[in-house]
């Protein structure tokens, strides 16, 4: 059944918990609409987007559900977006929404939703910007976005969020050294956490002394400890997080890639829409006998075509 789109937008507009769902859904799975709901999209929300990241086992769900607890005091309103590992057999989300933040199911102001990666490499999922655009036309004051959690290669995430924050913890067997070339270049921010476990002190001093090799001059980027498990640290988190916010110049050069490679994705996809790779294949088959078969003088003539 093909939905109204134009109602579900102005629902998803004025913060209906199920139209958002349902919106995520449809562009999450190309259903029928989801090119309409797309288009329809304003640019111009005041949601802005924060990446938690990080490599597994950093409590990165703790985390964010700690900065839910103090984001509520401060009134605020929050959609989390949580990229989960996906089923090999079914491409569903493996960890459903996550456990740790089965508190705010029903709270008014908090909205969680879980994606599965799909094989996205970088930590994410394949329409999580698709997906971040709908949550962002709805009424929330922050859309967190948690990867994850594959390492170095969650660059991607520097290109969605306004604010990266990159979780860390002692345990993980991060060697600071070999994080300069990928998670130095994706920080906004660093959050040690589990700050009360052995090594803990020796990663934060060694990521400050990073962080100011790296400013150069410049503002250094913020080391913090936190606890997530009891809250230690987590309103020093969020400030960092809001001031960050506060004076970030509006399209980074991050964001711009990021939005270049999509765009081009699109391109290209719109282009590809006239081809049928059954028809290809039989086309190819009788030409591949043909005596002097080139396979660049075929493509070329079948774009022609």
């Amino acid at each position: 059944m093909q939905p109204d789109i134009n109602t579900l937008h102005q629902q998803i507009r004025a913060g209906n918990v199920a139209a958002i769902a349902r919106g995520i859904t449809i562009v999450e799975n190309e259903l029928n609409g989801y090119e309409d709901l797309l288009l329809s999209l304003n640019d111009n929300s005041r949601a802005r987007v924060v990446g938690i990241t990080g490599p597994p086992g950093a409590g990165k769900s703790t985390l964010v559900n700690a900065l839910l607890h103090h984001w509520l005091q401060e009134n605020k309103k929050i959609a989390v977006i949580a990229v989960d590992p996906s089923s090999p057999f079914n491409y569903g989300a493996i960890l459903g929404d996550r456990i740790r933040m089965s508190e705010f199911y029903t709270n008014d102001n908090i909205f969680i939703r879980s994606l599965a990666s799909r094989g996205a490499l970088g930590g994410l999922s394949s329409k999580i910007i698709e997906v971040a655009d709908v949550v962002k036309e709805a009424p929330f004051d922050l859309v967190v976005v948690e990867t994850v959690g594959v390492g170095q290669s969650e660059v991607e995430i520097a290109g969605l969020a306004d604010c990266t924050v990159v979780t860390l913890v002692p345990e993980a067997g991060d060697d600071v050294q070999t994080l300069k070339a990928g998670i130095m270049e994706i920080a906004n921010i660093f959050a040690v956490n589990k700050a009360d476990r052995d090594g803990a002190e020796g990663l934060y001093r060694n990521l400050r002394i990073m962080a100011h090799e790296k400013a150069n001059g410049e503002q250094e980027i913020p080391v913090l400890k936190t606890i997530a498990t009891n809250g230690t640290g987590v309103p020093e988190l969020a400030r960092h997080i809001t001031d960050f916010l506060e004076v970030q110049e509006a399209i980074p050069d991050k964001r711009l890639h990021l939005l270049t490679e999509k765009c081009w994705q699109l391109i290209q996809a719109q282009r590809m829409k006239g081809l049928n790779q059954e028809e290809l294949s039989k086309q190819l088959a009788k030409s591949i006998g043909e005596p002097g078969f080139n396979l660049y003088a075929f493509t070329k003539n079948y774009l022609l075509k």
